[in-house]
């Protein structure tokens, strides 16, 4: 009973054991998870808050120069010099009124040196600007004694708030004899500052916040303010009578970086608000943003989970190791334990044997008192097999009546008798005839018997030195039994091994479909990403024909740049979905490094020259063993970072290094350096540096990530060495070529993106060109680019659609084809269109997919292969060329 209690007692320790480490494991893996997931959010709030300050600034800087300018309009100069002229003040309102409907501004005022409104765009108003003195204004003030000046208020006669910026207006002799000040208002730039659930404020210096998504919000005092504060809020009639409310909050944690995680009292929010500010220097502003921590949060619960359930597999994995060895020990023991009774037992037969045969011989000349002492059973026959000798054990294995055991008793009458008891199977005739056989021939022999009651009875016969025969009867059901025992444990243990195989080999088998599927879905999704990308590039090279203005192209080319930074990222995830499957394709040779500086020299040359920056590409002769294509992505990378974080007037050099055992090819740059914390760190995925040229137009950080997997993949090395201030260098090391010479390969031209303009001289006015896409938006676009070049273009939007055009309609000059059609492809669609008209114009065939067998099953065919998003050049470019020839 004791002993029970202590191992129930065991058992209780143990589970509490358990369940303490199962929690401290879930409290330590969320609160990192917790601490992370914040830190997180918190960057993505700072890069958020980056961009809306960026728009904020870009809004402004549109109407920044306008008050420099018109501080040296004639006209203003004018009115100012004679500010009771009526007319000429009647002239300066109208003057304004065309001014400010050109460049769409709130209102246009122009102030004399009192600080009185002469002229404003809106004089014609009821809350008219002018007459009213706004000499107590700080942008008035600034200006008069700066020459320029800026200050977000509410309007004094218009009610509506802005931000002013003015500039003063000075005689020929330097003078400050008034100022022009333009009001700019900034509720444009908030209309999407609700999206995903994030709240953006905008707060002046005093900490009033004066621009917001909800109403609520606004004019909220994020802090208390000072007697001069509130004094200089009074002078300035900032927000005129506006009432100030104050936010109440309860800071909560403290995060890098400045973010904070607050629960709002005032206005009350439910949930905890992650809180990350950035001061905007050129206003004194700061920029705020309020972000739900809940999906923190929600990561830190799914943390817990997995640590907790990782800790109890671990805890289970550890018991079934514990059981597994516990397991052993007893088949290793009970091993063990059958040898040692084999071992005995067989011993014991022996001697028993011995003393059998010596009890037996005694038997037969009388002394029947011999055989008692055995464990056995034992029966003695003479040559005639007649009964002569037995023990009390014999009668009682086999139940004979009295009656049957006597002296000269046929041993058969014994046996007859066993049989109608059903001792000797179903055939009890073959089994007697059998024994006695044994016995009339005198050979040794060893048997066994299980009975129908499931004892087993090992039956051992030999024969007497002088005739006869002893036969001795041993109950071994014991030894049976545990030899059963342990064959069933054996078998148990191999099933559950077998079945623990099964399982791991079904849940790789699910991981393998698992990674599959994920690739097939990332190809799927880049395909159908790109589509709207390739309309949309299509329809921008149309618009810049149709934009003059600078402004306009200023605006293609930032829109040009945003898809073409999306076409890198979608390019980045598929690339990597490919390196992870390993769907990519090695192709080693002997490649000529020079080869693959042409190319990464005519790249990037003009694009480095553009930004500023000097490119050097030392020549080289070596040849290494690698692949061209993904050696050159690899340099492509290195180059584009370079430039990226190169700064203007700086300094990019491409070559390679000869080691003992291969090449190792560097790009150095002039650039910040960076800190050696985070040179690991930019190798991982969505990883990038705050610091650089172009750190506002870089991609999703992912060139490197790529440019490791893809190194991985060819057995070479990638480094990074830097020095912060001064510059880096980054390398990867190829072996040198096993062939003594390489293939000479021409380096193909760079193509240059031209304008989209339709020259009358070019070969494409007037072809006729078909344009066959299941994709609407990429079709409309390839319609309107080809008409802007001249073409005469039509379009279809599935197989069915084009071979009815193809009955009514001859041949065109060209065909541009998309693979996916539905459920049609563009090779059988070919085939098709080949058998109406015998004869195929050129055909260029377009795809997002990432098939590499594309290029070559439409080489096959004598077609060219564009893929998606389709380049207007690219296209412009093989169109000329297929129409000009005439293929």
């Amino acid at each position: 009973m004791l002993h029970h209690r202590r191992r129930q007692l065991q058992t209780a320790a143990w589970i509490v054991l358990i369940l303490a480490g199962m929690l401290l494991s879930a409290l330590v893996a969320g609160r990192i998870a917790y601490a992370q997931a914040l830190q997180r959010q918190a960057g993505e709030a700072s890069a958020l808050l980056a961009q809306r300050a960026q728009v904020i600034e870009q809004h402004i800087d549109r109407y920044r120069i306008m008050p420099a300018v018109l501080s040296l309009d004639p006209q203003l100069r004018a009115t100012l010099a004679n500010p009771n002229d009526t007319a000429q003040r009647q002239r300066a309102n109208e003057r304004l009124v065309q001014l400010n409907f050109a460049n769409r501004t709130s209102t246009l005022t122009l102030i004399d040196r009192s600080g009185t409104g002469l002229a404003a765009s809106n004089w014609d108003q009821p809350n008219s600007n002018v007459g009213y003195s706004y000499a107590f204004r700080p942008y008035f003030q600034q200006a008069m004694a700066r020459g320029a000046g800026e200050f977000y208020a509410i309007g004094v006669t218009t009610g509506i708030p802005g931000h002013f910026i003015a500039r003063a207006v000075r005689d020929e002799r330097g003078g400050a004899v008034g100022a022009v000040a333009v009001k700019v208002e900034l509720e444009d730039i908030r209309s999407d500052w609700s999206e995903r659930g994030d709240l953006v404020l905008l707060s002046d210096n005093h900490g009033v916040v004066f621009l917001s998504a909800q109403p609520l919000w606004r004019y909220r005092m994020l802090h208390a303010l000072s007697p001069a504060e509130q004094t200089e809020l009074r002078e300035t009639r900032q927000y005129q009578s506006q009432r100030l409310r104050p936010a109440a909050f309860e800071v909560q944690r403290e995060i890098d970086g400045g973010a904070r995680v607050v629960r709002w009292r005032e206005p009350r929010l439910r949930e905890p608000m992650l809180w990350q500010s950035l001061h905007l220097a050129r206003e004194d502003w700061t920029l705020h943003l309020l972000r739900d921590v809940t999906p923190s949060i929600r990561t830190a619960w799914i943390a817990r989970a997995v640590a907790a359930g990782a800790w109890l597999l671990a805890v289970a994995v550890a018991l079934l190791l514990i059981q597994r060895g516990r397991i052993a020990a007893l088949r290793l023991r009970s091993r063990q334990e059958l040898e040692r009774m084999v071992e005995h037992h067989a011993e014991a037969l022996r001697n028993a044997q011995d003393g059998l045969v010596h009890a037996a011989r005694q038997a037969s000349m009388g002394e029947g008192q011999s055989l008692e002492h055995l464990p056995q059973g034992v029966s003695v026959v003479d040559a005639q097999l007649r009964l002569v000798a037995w023990n009390q054990r014999y009668g009682e294995l086999f139940r004979y009546p009295p009656e049957l055991l006597q002296v000269g008793r046929p041993i058969e009458d014994l046996i007859r008798f066993n049989a109608k008891r059903g001792l000797l199977g179903a055939d009890p005739e073959e089994a007697i005839k059998r024994r006695l056989d044994h016995l009339l021939r005198g050979q040794p022999y060893l048997h066994e018997r299980e009975r129908p009651d499931g004892t087993v009875i090992e039956i051992r016969g030999n024969p007497m030195p002088d005739g006869g025969f002893v036969t001795s009867y041993a109950d071994i059901t014991a030894y049976k039994q545990a030899a059963r025992d342990l064959r069933t444990l054996a078998d148990s243990l191999e099933r559950g091994i077998e079945q623990r195989t099964s399982d791991l080999q079904a849940a790789k088998g699910e991981a393998e479909r698992a990674n599959r599927s994920k690739t097939r879905f990332v190809a799927a999704a880049v395909h159908d990403l790109l589509q709207p990308l390739n309309a949309a590039r299509m329809y921008l090279s149309s618009l810049r024909r149709r934009v003059d203005d600078v402004e306009g192209r200023e605006l293609a080319d930032h829109i040009e740049a945003a898809l073409a930074a999306q076409d890198d990222i979608l390019s980045s995830l598929l690339d990597i979905s490919r390196l992870e499957s390993g769907a990519l394709e090695v192709r080693r040779a002997a490649l000529p490094l020079a080869r693959v500086f042409a190319a990464i020299d005519s790249q990037f040359r003009i694009l480095a020259q553009a930004r500023g920056l000097r490119l050097h590409v030392l020549p080289t002769r070596v040849r290494v063993d690698s692949d061209e294509v993904l050696l050159r992505r690899i340099l492509q990378n290195f180059v584009s970072n370079a430039m990226q974080f190169t700064p203007r007037d700086g300094r990019i050099v491409l070559g390679a290094r000869r080691l003992r055992g291969g090449v190792r090819i560097e790009v150095w740059d002039s650039g910040p350096g960076i800190a050696e914390n985070k040179r690991e760190l930019i190798f991982e995925e969505f990883q990038r540096l705050d610091t650089g040229a172009d750190a506002p137009q870089r991609g999703a950080g992912l060139g490197l990530a790529i440019v490791r997997r893809v190194a991985r993949l060819l057995g070479h090395r990638v480094a990074v060495r830097s020095w912060p201030g001064h510059g880096s260098v980054f390398s990867v090391e190829a072996p040198y070529a096993r062939e003594t010479e390489a293939e000479a390969a021409p380096v193909a031209p760079t193509i240059h993106p031209a304008a989209a303009t339709a020259d009358p001289d070019s070969p494409l006015r007037g072809r006729k060109v078909w344009v066959i896409d299941d994709d609407l938006h990429s079709r409309q676009a390839a319609l309107r680019l080809l008409s802007d070049w001249g073409c005469l273009a039509d379009g279809a939007a599935s197989a069915a659609e084009a071979l009815t055009h193809a009955d009514a309609q001859p041949p065109p000059d060209l065909l541009l084809l998309d693979y996916r059609l539905g459920e049609s492809t563009g090779f059988e669609l070919g085939t098709q269109l080949e058998a109406k008209w015998k004869r195929l114009p050129p055909v260029v065939l377009m795809s997002a997919d990432a098939d590499p067998t594309l290029r070559p099953r439409a080489a096959e065919r004598d077609w060219h292969f564009l893929p998606k998003p389709l380049k207007p050049a690219a296209l412009r470019a093989l169109a000329s060329r297929l129409v000009g020839r005439g293929e």
